[in-house]
């Protein structure tokens, strides 16, 4: 179908200290859209970005906005060497990013929301604490079962659906303690909590979600000019209602992620490229499907190679 790539963006996980900086320091665009943020989020999101320390990079109202910045940037230095996506995905958070590349969202809009969203989730996750933990080595039937177990002891449900054998779980400590167990019980390879500041995807987030939604309605959106696959259904979106209720949906809603791989791959897209801090994205889309091409656009000396390659 194309000779060029669809853009994926990583989400909450892949931030480290240092993320942008040679890129600031290489390019005036870079440094121009980075003081733009700087200058609208009243906040020295660069600073954190590029020294840290790790445990504030690593708060989620901060997280949030660097990941999403990150991404931006190196995607506007893509277009500026000529490669602009044909299909977007983002995980989570990377939706904002995906919908930013696909024009549905303005940068400044954008990142006001992914400000909010991180804060409001944050605070979700202070009110209402949990947790989440990765299950590695059981399929998503046995996984959904082991969550129904655990529910006499709390809240937990599948949180994403990342690659076939690698689900996240999310919900109360109690729930998520007493799924962790019972998923040992049924085989799986590997079961970790992991350390989050909140049960992400999960009906504890739901005290965000109103806020988030007056936000989102008071937010232009137009129709997306490429197709952009939600995580909610894992199908391609382009109009303002669907955007809009996709994002409002996705806060309490599992991240179907292998789907949308699938939905991609199936609807002929061959290259990828992850736009943004990391390589997870790049990691889980090699699980799913090993004969598509994914490469990695994070660092300056990924922007230069890509652009030359086109």
């Amino acid at each position: 179908m194309n000779d060029t790539f669809a853009f994926l963006f990583p989400g909450q996980g892949s931030q480290y200290v240092g993320m942008l900086k040679d890129v600031y320091d290489t390019s005036s665009t870079a440094r121009e859209i980075i003081q733009a943020a700087d200058d609208l989020l009243e906040f020295n999101l660069s600073k954190v970005c590029f020294e840290g320390p790790a445990e504030v990079l690593q708060q989620t109202e901060n997280t949030q906005p660097a990941i999403f910045l990150h991404g931006y940037v190196v995607a506007a230095l893509l277009g500026e060497g000529g490669l602009y996506p044909v299909a977007a995905a983002g995980h989570s958070l990377g939706e904002y990013t995906a919908l930013v590349a696909a024009r549905a969202l303005s940068f400044e809009d954008a990142l006001r929301l992914v400000r909010l969203r991180g804060k409001l989730m944050q605070r979700a996750g202070e009110d209402q604490p949990g947790t989440m933990a990765a299950i590695i080595g059981l399929d998503a039937e046995t996984v959904v079962t082991v969550c129904n177990i655990a529910r006499q002891a709390g809240i937990v449900q599948p949180a994403n659906f990342n690659a076939p054998g690698q689900i996240v779980i999310s919900g109360s400590i109690e729930g998520v303690t007493e799924a962790m167990e019972e998923a040992k019980n049924r085989g799986a390879r590997m079961v970790k909590e992991l350390v989050v500041s909140g049960a992400f995807h999960s009906p504890l987030m739901q005290s965000a979600q109103s806020e988030l939604a007056e936000a989102l309605q008071n937010t232009a959106i137009q129709d997306a000019v490429v197709p952009v696959y939600t995580n909610v259904t894992g199908e391609a979106v382009d109009t303002p209602d669907k955007i809009r209720s996709m994002l409002h949906e996705q806060l309490i809603a599992p991240v179907r992620w292998e789907l949308s791989m699938q939905n991609m791959v199936g609807d002929g897209y061959t290259k990828y490229l992850e736009v943004g801090p990391g390589k997870v994205l790049q990691g889980l889309l090699k699980r799913i499907d090993s004969t598509v091409k994914v490469d990695t656009a994070d660092t300056w000396n990924d922007i230069e190679r890509i652009t030359q390659i086109q």
